[in-house]
């Protein structure tokens, strides 16, 4: 592949910024918003650190040095693909962004954003194995097949499967854990089930990636990123599986009842 060029031109790049500031301003807006109505409870400014760094996290994945890097390094890559496809999600997923805009909305404009996440296709998309499937198998599909060649050579391909990759990260988070409202919730039993099905098929992506060779880089960059890969993502992971058994313990928990899986 080359390496020749950036994966990003300058003009993409000022445009992943210009919207990662201009969601960060949103979040923002709409906690202050929130925070002036005195019937609701106060907007924790650490849900605002969550939901910063999860869009810092994803935004150096399409613009700067890291990104520029990752472009010759399978290692740095793989980190990056960390960034975008696990910890920007799960953090994004932290900072409650659909709780927060009921809250700010209007009573009318909120009843029609709960009509859409209640509508079937939502639901659908929600459903952990469609969400795992989505996520893991987009993986497979990406790293298992000349995909990943065709990304280094068509931009536009390039950004369709990054912007997969978080898409299909988030997704695959909240429907594990439920911090904002899940209007079509599952069990603990069956999230976990699924979890654990997701989280092997992972690994073994990860270790089929150790034995693959990648033109363009070295087997031992591949080695060390398919590394980085697995136990990455077993920290993301180890995140995600504490949330949902600590909701597990609250629900089981005699007159505790919780609708989330919040942290708070």
């Amino acid at each position: 592949m080359s390496h020749d060029q950036p994966y990003l031109p300058p003009l993409l790049q000022l445009i992943v910024v210009m919207s990662a500031l201009a969601g960060a301003a949103g979040y923002l807006v709409l906690m202050i918003r929130t925070n002036r109505v005195k019937r609701l409870k106060h907007w924790p400014a650490w849900r605002l650190f969550f939901c910063l760094s999860g869009i810092v996290s994803a935004m150096l994945v399409f613009a700067g040095p890291l990104a520029e890097a990752a472009h010759h390094d399978f290692r740095l890559h793989m980190a990056g693909h960390l960034l975008l496809g696990m910890l920007a999600p799960l953090l994004i997923a932290l900072s409650a962004p659909v709780t927060l805009v009921l809250r700010a909305l209007p009573v009318r404009a909120a009843k029609r954003v709960t009509r859409v996440l209640r509508h079937p296709v939502a639901g659908f998309y929600r459903n952990p194995v469609t969400a795992s499937v989505l996520n893991i198998g987009g993986l497979w599909l990406l790293y298992a097949t000349p995909l990943f060649q065709l990304m280094h050579e068509h931009l536009w391909l390039y950004l369709l499967i990054h912007i997969h990759v978080f898409a299909a990260g988030y997704l695959f988070t909240i429907s594990m854990i439920y911090i904002d409202p899940a209007p079509h919730p599952y069990s603990h039993l069956f999230r976990t089930i699924v979890f654990i099905i997701a989280l092997a098929a992972h690994g073994i992506l990860s270790k089929y990636i150790y034995a693959k060779p990648f033109p363009g880089f070295s087997a031992d960059e591949v080695r060390e990123g398919a590394m980085i890969m697995y136990y990455g993502g077993d920290l993301v992971d180890l995140i995600i599986i504490i949330l949902l058994f600590h909701s597990w313990y609250r629900t089981t928990s005699p007159g505790r009842r919780p609708a989330t899986d919040s942290i708070a």
